[in-house]
Order: C-alpha cells, then sequence, then structure tokens
C-alpha cells in the first residue's frame, strides 16, 4: 500500500515525496531534515509511542500535520491524537484514491476524521432536525473539533472563557450532546458536512455563518 502511494504521490504535481521511513526514531529524523508539511504515521507502533511522536513532531516542527494511519481507533483515542496536534485519522482500508484525497485535505489546513464511530451516537443526531447554530457556536464547534480546550478557543476567538462556557452550554442544550467529547465525535455533522470526513476550515465557517446571518 504505501509503496503504491508512494508511486501516485511521486506523479503528482501538488506532493513532493520526501521519503519514509521503518522507525519512529527515523521518521522524526526526516521531519527535522526535510520540514514536510504532512506526515501519514502508522499506528501499529503502539498508541502511546504515537501519542508521543505527533507530540515530538509538532515541537520539532509546528507546521508538519500528523495524519494517523489506522485499523481501529477509539473515539477517545481520536480526540485525544487531535489534542495532541494530529490533523487526520485515515483507516488503513482507505483505497490509495482517498488516501491522497485526505493529505490534500490535511496540507490545506482541513482536519480528516475517519473512524468506526459508535452508531448510537451518530444514530441519536441523524434521528433529530439539526439545530441551527449560530456563527460564534460554529466556531466554538470547530475548535472542539480541533481538540482544544476553552482557554485555547477563548484566546483564538478574542474572548473570555467564561463566555465560551457559556456557548457550549448552549451549543449542548440545542444539540442534546452531553459532553465536549461528543461534540467534537459529532461535529461535521453538526456544521453541516452530512458523512465526509473532513472538519472546515475556520474562515469556511465564518463565510457560512455570514451568509446565514445575511439570509435571515
Amino acid at each position: 500500500m504505501l509503496e503504491g502511494l508512494a508511486k501516485v504521490l511521486s506523479q503528482d504535481a501538488e506532493f513532493d515525496f520526501l521519503g519514509s521511513a521503518s522507525t519512529l526514531t527515523g521518521a522524526l529524523d526526516l521531519v527535522r531534515e526535510h520540514h514536510p508539511d504532512v506526515a501519514l504515521v502508522d499506528h501499529s507502533s503502539g498508541l502511546k509511542q504515537i501519542f508521543q511522536f505527533v507530540s515530538d513532531v509538532k515541537s520539532t516542527w509546528a507546521h508538519c500535520q500528523p495524519v494517523l494511519w489506522v485499523n481501529e481507533l477509539a473515539e477517545i483515542d481520536c480526540f485525544r491524537a487531535l489534542q495532541l496536534g494530529a490533523r487526520g485519522i485515515l483507516k488503513k482500508s482507505a483505497p490509495v484514491a482517498q488516501m491522497v484525497e485526505c493529505l490534500r485535505s490535511v496540507s490545506k489546513g482541513d482536519v480528516w476524521i475517519e473512524t468506526t464511530l459508535s452508531e448510537h451516537a451518530s444514530g441519536n443526531l441523524d434521528r433529530r432536525i439539526a439545530p441551527r447554530l449560530t456563527a460564534r457556536e460554529r466556531e466554538i464547534v470547530h475548535h472542539i473539533c480541533l481538540g482544544l480546550k476553552n482557554k485555547e478557543i477563548a484566546d483564538a476567538l478574542t474572548i473570555t472563557a467564561g463566555t465560551v462556557k457559556v456557548h457550549l452550554m448552549h451549543i449542548f442544550e440545542k444539540t442534546g450532546v452531553k459532553d465536549r467529547f461528543e461534540l467534537a465525535v459529532q461535529g461535521r455533522r453538526l456544521l453541516g458536512l452530512g458523512r465526509i470526513h473532513e472538519v472546515p476550515r475556520l474562515e469556511d465557517l465564518q463565510a457560512v455563518g455570514h451568509a446565514e446571518k445575511t439570509l435571515a
């Protein structure tokens, strides 16, 4: 699979394939040497080691966006990976074309989440009418999907952490989700993305928010 991906990337004008490594230490050396935009990380090394590697990558080259390549990953571990700096969760069963689409999306600043989410969680939301969130609430949901804490969201939006908490209470009431973890899992549906995998960039959300406000 990796050989096929490397061949496809080398033939795509959008990508420069910089190499691969059989160990996490070797991979970190490549990150340090080449400063890649995206790194595809095999999950088979073990969850603890992978989480440490993601953290090390962000410390070594903050502009590098790690994508975890997994067989399965629990929802809470997906959220933890996002908190540490991962910007993609991609299943190993995905075809090469979808892998390329994921890497392209992440390189442009999007977040790609593809995992076996519990059907009961998604079903609860699918059975309800999609709530109408304000532009600010959509921004909050976006940052929750990225794994940010209240203080980090407050800093990003130039508001207080208390205001973030109030917005979250309103979002919980409107959506029926029970906590920020479920909100992160369901975020792409709440933002009107259906079953596609990308979480949009903040400027896209703001544009949607402004359009909704104008139409209202």
